[in-house]
């Protein structure tokens, strides 16, 4: 455990990481003390500062949610991030690959709340009751930490690898999902670049049904006094591999009887 000075300390390394675009060495490397409390409170003052800048918490990301990367990482449960409006991307306008440190996509599907969650208790039915709409996603994940020698306290602090979200045009409630004969925790998606198939993967990949992460993530936040609201969106977790994206680069995410959503980078 580490004392409030060294925290403030590792949160600004990150944030002036971020800033520069100017990767720093592990966390976990420099200070091997770090622990996973440690290391959401240093998320979690990066946030408030960029909260006091005028940014608006937009929802929350879950990260580790599958079970390879759990063995990997050597832990038996998922993390999770912030995501602000600062983050939103549009499918209209290009993504400057030269923002980031190490810019990848992930494919998921986002969960739109119409209502608030319950916390403490929170259950997979809570979440589809307040759940307005699913919708296609990519997440756009980096690390400001050196070529991606992250451990679970490294991705923890650094909001969990987090770095932006972008929302396809199509809407299904889980009603409708149901009425076409949809399961959430088993859709199958593909992810192209600029046409050819890259990547293949199904929504059971996330912890088995990904209504099961966004459970888990309302009852985490629980834990630090956070509620997940109506209107927040959440990113459950990737159903396929993260692909590396560069200047130049079109992804489309396809998910079977859901939906699109393509990001373009410049």
């Amino acid at each position: 455990m580490l004392d409030e000075a060294r925290r403030a300390s590792l949160a600004e390394r990150l944030w002036a990481a971020e800033r520069d675009r100017e990767p720093i060495e592990p966390l976990t490397d420099t200070c091997p003390g770090i622990d996973a409390v440690d290391a959401y409170e240093i998320q979690l003052a990066n946030i408030r500062r960029r909260l006091a800048a005028g940014a608006r918490v937009y929802g929350h990301k879950v990260g580790l949610s599958s079970p390879v990367m759990q063995r990997m990482m050597g832990v038996d449960e998922p993390d999770y991030g912030h995501l602000l409006d600062t983050m939103v991307l549009s499918e209209e306008v290009p993504i400057p690959a030269g923002r980031y440190c190490y810019p990848r996509v992930e494919v998921e599907i986002g969960y739109v709340l119409g209502a608030s969650l319950p916390g403490e208790g929170c259950t997979e039915e809570d979440v589809l009751a307040a759940t307005a709409y699913v919708v296609p996603s990519i997440e756009l994940i980096d690390s400001r930490v050196r070529d991606w020698r992250i451990r679970l306290a490294d991705t923890i602090a650094d909001n969990a690898s987090s770095a932006g979200v972008l929302l396809g045009s199509a809407r299904m409630s889980p009603a409708e999902l149901d009425a076409a004969g949809l399961d959430v925790a088993d859709i199958e998606a593909v992810l192209y670049a600029g046409g050819e198939e890259i990547a293949r993967g199904n929504t059971s990949a996330v912890l088995g049904n990904p209504t099961t992460a966004v459970a888990w993530l309302a009852r985490k936040v629980a834990s630090f006094g956070v509620k997940l609201e109506a209107g927040h969106v959440v990113l459950p977790g990737s159903c396929t591999r993260a692909v590396d994206a560069r200047p130049g680069d079109t992804f489309r995410a396809e998910f079977a009887g859901l939906g699109s959503v393509t990001a373009r980078f410049e």
